[in-house]
């Protein structure tokens, strides 16, 4: 993992997915590597650890939200019909589409991403044109997308926003996830079947720019599970917490996480969306997205600047001024909306507690 900027869910979860798959004696669907309830608990983790090779291995939770929709996303999955994970950016759709991979077949690194760019023939396969010219359509010759991959070898294929792609290209998918069948027309009696196994676990966002609006017949070969943004500012800390001491790990920055800070930030990013305080005060909303994946970055860029400039573990000095470029990133309007944020609450919390206090004091970075 040291030579790796982000390991994939599989190399960086990969002692718990060999425990699991140890000690799992529960059904599983064809060419599944766990069962359904051992997929479900390396999600959400489970309290009793696991043995292996003598040591004990704790499972631990990678997806804070809805436990029972993660239940339902694995029946989905063991199923004939697609997953489609939507909601808003950086609620961690991506993550567990990461993690339902690596915990069924082995691997989360057969994707597409959707881009306004995405063909038909990205999402299906190309050729080698050189070797087409030489020797004509031959399977030597054909390239395999991850959606060829994942069903000649019966595994999971990731569609990373899939409303980006075209409708027409979208639309390519609609006879694959009905009959799970992909005819070659080029190749003689071309006609891949997908093995059992084969499914696709697609992301959207509901509220990003840039989308394009999906056809009922390919809904129709989607289950729709909707990831909503954390609504508890304890959880959101853990998250912000947990994933903050991963990346700095990662980046081989020597900082501990500081709990008071993470709370405090959490609590303005779930204030400032949700557009209420905790007191019950109701406040204006920016238009930014203010999702837990931000708020992880804003953490993670101040404990950087904090240690590499000041030789500290996070200043709020810092923490402010990287707000400050994500909550006011879009339009002044934010900027005055955070400005009002400020003058009245964090004012009055100030006058009570030692953290708010120095909060407040950094308010000349917001101008």
């Amino acid at each position: 993992m040291l030579d790796m900027i982000k390991p994939p869910a599989e190399t960086m979860y990969e002692e718990e997915l060999r425990a699991l798959r140890e000690e799992d004696t529960g059904r599983r669907p064809p060419n599944w590597l766990l069962s359904p309830a051992a997929v479900r608990d390396f999600i959400i983790g489970r309290e009793k650890p696991v043995k292996l090779d003598g040591r004990e291995i704790p499972i631990t939770r990678k997806f804070y939200g809805n436990d029972v929709l993660v239940e339902r996303a694995v029946v989905t999955l063991a199923g004939n019909r697609g997953l489609m994970l939507v909601g808003e950016p950086g609620t961690a759709k991506t993550m567990l589409s990461e993690l339902l991979s690596a915990a069924i077949c082995g691997t989360s690194l057969n994707t597409i991403q959707g881009t306004a760019g995405t063909t038909e023939d990205m999402m299906k396969y190309s050729w080698n044109y050189a070797m087409l010219l030489d020797k004509g359509p031959t399977e030597a010759a054909l390239v395999p997308s991850p959606l060829y991959k994942g069903m000649k070898e019966g595994i999971i294929t990731r569609f990373e926003e899939i409303t980006r792609c075209p409708a027409e290209s979208q639309d390519s998918l609609i006879s694959i996830m009905s009959d799970k069948v992909l005819n070659i027309p080029e190749l003689s009696g071309g006609i891949l079947f997908a093995k059992p196994g084969f499914n696709i676990i697609a992301t959207a966002n509901i509220r990003d720019k840039g989308v394009n609006e999906m056809s009922g017949a390919l809904k129709r070969r989607f289950n729709f599970e909707t990831i909503r943004p954390v609504n508890n500012v304890k959880m959101e800390a853990k998250i912000i917490e947990s994933q903050a001491r991963t990346l700095l790990d990662h980046s081989g920055v020597d900082a501990e996480v500081n709990s008071d800070v993470v709370e405090l930030l959490a609590t303005t990013f779930m204030e400032l969306r949700t557009g209420i305080t905790r007191e019950g005060y109701k406040l204006e909303s920016p238009q930014a997205t203010l999702s837990t994946a931000e708020a992880v970055s804003v953490y993670v860029q101040s404990a950087m600047t904090s240690y590499y400039y000041e030789n500290e573990h996070i200043a709020l000095s810092r923490l402010v001024q990287n707000m400050l470029g994500t909550i006011a990133k879009e339009n002044d309007k934010d900027l005055t909306i955070l400005k009002s944020y400020f003058s009245k609450v964090v004012k009055e919390r100030a006058k009570q507690d030692e953290v708010w206090q120095a909060y407040y004091e950094e308010k000349q970075w917001i101008g």
